[in-house]
């Protein structure tokens, strides 16, 4: 084992922030990009904004692959990264090409020869399928490009270059929504092609960022993206890669459906908690932000730590890890506070009375529910990840968000009919329910594993 020197409280404050910073903007800007195309198809019409957000529901699901795989390329490069072993990074970086590629295709077969069986399922509004099935064929060109640059990236911010990754998304948000308002507005003597640019807009800004990744892959050759890699069969690593990745997947599905039917619980409850929920959480998916970083971070720094065998400093780190998570949400929360008033105000005029009512209630309640998510995202998502311990999330939330706290909601709201701020209060409990089970496994240490392999296994 090598001596482990551990950081002091100001260096590793600098290295985590240094980590998580580039990462909560690539979170900032896929938000500012999903804003800005939903802002500019409202001047083209509300049917186009549906079709364009129904049919991204499709995207969505590849997305849940590629959080996945870039999960699996995160951990697996941070080990070995901290082992050293830059020549199986660079394997890594191959195999998990090869499958961004392979899924990317299969997705794209889909979307772009059957784009109306998608549609169907979503929607039975013929002219919103019409449009719905034109925004599917031409965003399908973007998946490959998608997977590459993902997976690059994830690569590069596992070992700690973080740089590159920051640059190529602030580039890419200002390529797509520049081409996004020529091809909708139809600006310097182009066509006004409405849903159809916002794809063609999305398309071009991938293509750049694969671009960008492929020439910073020649040029600066730290860590290279090798076709020779990517043509080897993938042996054990192929192996650890689908093991760590394929319950990420699960996990991220999962969660993210058991969400969904808690709109859909509010949903039946009534118009005015629709209106202040989309609202409030329009508000928290930006005060999470910054939490969603630095549970990445946390991978990262773990994941180095224990490829490195460090066991008494990713044990340590991981700590700390959870304090600075704990700190940054109460930030968040007391932003949150602080423009709760001016929210309240700018919807006073746009909101029944009821849903101003219930808006500036619930943006009360989310507070503590960004806090619970910050601890739990950084405990599953970051410690158990970053030991290659992706099973226990998958099983924790396949678990407590069906079978428990879904039907929860459920009585609560139809069974019971409490009253709808009482079932919002029951949801934003959720975190906190299945928390001190996310602790215990955090405190018995099984998690920290040294999941690298030896040069004659990977032969």
């Amino acid at each position: 084992m090598k001596n482990e020197n551990l950081l002091g409280r100001k260096e590793f404050v600098i290295l985590a922030t240094k980590l998580a910073f580039p990462i909560m903007v690539q979170n900032l800007i896929s938000t500012l990009v999903s804003s800005a195309d939903t802002i500019m198809l409202g001047y083209v019409s509300q049917t186009a904004m549906s079709a364009s957000s129904l049919a991204n529901q499709y995207t969505f699901v590849l997305y849940c692959f590629y959080f996945g795989m870039t999960a699996s390329t995160s951990v697996l490069c941070a080990q070995y990264w901290g082992k050293e072993d830059k020549k199986t990074v660079e394997k890594i970086i191959g195999v998990a090409t090869k499958l961004s590629i392979l899924i990317s295709a299969l997705f794209f077969i889909v979307s772009f020869f059957f784009p109306r069986y998608i549609m169907v399922l979503l929607t039975n509004s013929e002219e919103t399928i019409t449009i719905g099935m034109q925004y599917l064929r031409v965003i399908s060109f973007s998946f490959v490009f998608m997977g590459f640059s993902q997976i690059f990236v994830s690569a590069l911010r596992s070992v700690g270059k973080v740089v590159f990754p920051s640059v190529t998304y602030v580039v890419s948000l200002l390529v797509n929504v520049t081409l996004n308002a020529t091809f909708i507005f139809g600006l310097f003597g182009m066509p006004k092609l409405g849903v159809v640019g916002v794809a063609l807009g999305t398309v071009i800004a991938r293509v750049v960022e694969a671009v960008m990744c492929l020439v910073y892959s020649g040029v600066a050759g730290e860590i290279r993206f090798r076709v020779k890699y990517l043509l080897e069969k993938g042996g054990v690593l192929l192996t650890d890669f689908i093991r760590i990745g394929l319950p990420s997947v699960v996990n991220d599905a999962v969660w993210g459906l058991a969400t969904a039917v808690f709109a859909a619980i509010l949903g039946h409850i009534g118009d005015d908690m629709v209106a202040a929920n989309a609202v409030a959480v329009m508000v928290v998916n930006v005060g999470a932000i910054a939490c969603r970083g630095f549970a990445n971070a946390t991978t990262i720094i773990v994941s180095q730590e224990l490829g490195a065998n460090h066991m008494e400093a990713a044990k340590d780190y991981s700590g700390r890890m959870i304090r600075l998570t704990i700190y940054v949400s109460l930030i968040g929360c007391g932003v949150m506070m602080l423009i709760r008033p001016f929210i309240v105000s700018f919807y006073a005029d746009k909101l029944t009375d009821t849903a101003l009512h219930y808006l500036g209630i619930i943006m009360i309640m989310t507070t503590w529910r960004l806090v619970g998510e910050g601890i739990n995202t950084c405990l599953i998502c970051g410690c158990f990840r970053g030991g290659g311990d992706t099973r226990y999330g998958m099983i924790l939330d396949g678990v407590y968000m069906w079978f428990v706290w879904v039907p929860i909601m459920a009585v609560a709201a139809f069974v019971l009919k409490l009253p709808p701020l009482w079932v919002y209060f029951i949801m934003t409990m959720d975190e906190f329910g299945k928390m001190p089970v996310v602790f215990v496994h955090y405190f018995k240490f099984q998690w920290m594993k040294n999941i690298t392999r030896e040069a004659s296994e990977l032969e």
